[in-house]
């Protein structure tokens, strides 16, 4: 609610301060104020050069109450992110017909409205496309997405008998770093651990959310062995993470580890996805068992056989 209630206190003010801009600016044009069709060049000039000041009060405002909220976010990745820069866009396209509608005649706004709409469409649509696949929080493959994919990479693994290993992945104690330093934190785990991640994996391995602290991970054309090596780089590299708490002056850290169960798909074998997820949770499970941050494996090519690492 709060939030809601700043987004729109925020657009009125820097609309309030784009109207008391153009007002100030359309008296240097003579003329221009009783005459719009006679100088529409120079109101398409001022509309836009409106648009800016409205875009800078508000972002300057909307910035500096997420920086007050975070000490930590990079203010660069919020100003320039696509979703935020294609709404302002459309914003500025409606502004500039509206300019036009008015110097010109209002009749064309009715023509003209339904192709700005196709534009916002377009623009929101690769957006659109990318919010129905990725987690909100991680920004890596949702649940259902990562499932999809994954099921096609195990099936055309046993199609041309390639191995393949899937890997789950669970922060230990995650429910004592939510009661200890808040959701916020929770939240940044999250993030850190994904970006920790995805900076490991190959390009063409498949990251997801599975659950809540849980993680899926699945990885093509790789042998046990290798499997182990990866899954064990990746829980060092997060145990190595120093996450400053949201608020915090600098000196309130949190460390987390985690626990990796991994299966493995030998070349020649067939198993579904749902026999190879099987697998790694047992795996998953025995190493929260055997005291947590630490990577266990349960071969597939002589049924489900285990091995430790």
């Amino acid at each position: 609610m709060y939030r809601r209630v700043f987004s729109a206190a925020a657009i009125g003010v820097s609309y309030v301060a784009a109207g008391f801009a153009f007002h100030r600016l359309i008296r240097m044009v003579p003329g221009a104020a009783s005459d719009p069709a006679g100088h529409a060049w120079a109101w398409l000039v001022l509309v836009a050069a409106c648009a800016v000041v409205q875009w800078i009060v508000n972002q300057a405002l909307v910035l500096t109450a997420i920086k007050g909220a975070d000490r930590t976010v990079r203010l660069r990745d919020e100003q320039f992110a696509k979703e935020p820069l294609y709404g302002d866009l459309n914003e500025l396209c409606v502004a500039v017909l509206a300019t036009f509608c008015l110097a010109f005649s209002w009749v064309a706004l009715f023509f003209a409205f339904p192709f700005i709409n196709l534009l916002q469409r377009s623009l929101r649509h690769n957006r659109l496309l990318a919010d129905a696949r990725q987690d909100f929080k991680t920004g890596l493959l949702n649940a259902a997405t990562w499932e999809r994919h994954a099921t096609a990479e195990v099936a055309r693994a046993v199609r041309t008998r390639t191995s393949l290993a899937v890997a789950l992945l669970d922060i230990d104690r995650f429910k004592v770093v939510n009661d200890t330093y808040g959701h916020l934190s929770g939240d940044r785990v999250l993030k850190e651990i994904a970006c920790t991640m995805i900076s490991l994996l190959r390009d063409y391995d498949l990251a997801g959310r599975f659950g809540g602290e849980e993680f899926s991970v699945l990885l093509p054309q790789t042998r046990a062995a290798d499997a182990i090596r990866i899954a064990e780089r990746i829980r060092s590299n997060i145990a190595a993470l120093s996450i400053i708490a949201p608020g915090a002056a600098g000196s309130e850290r949190v460390h987390v580890t985690v626990s990796i169960g991994v299966a493995a798909l030998d070349s020649g074998t067939e198993r579904t996805l749902d026999e190879l997820l099987a697998a790694a949770d047992a795996a998953l499970y025995r190493a929260k068992g055997c005291g947590r941050d630490q990577v266990q494996m349960i071969g597939t090519s002589l049924g489900l056989s285990a091995s430790a690492s």
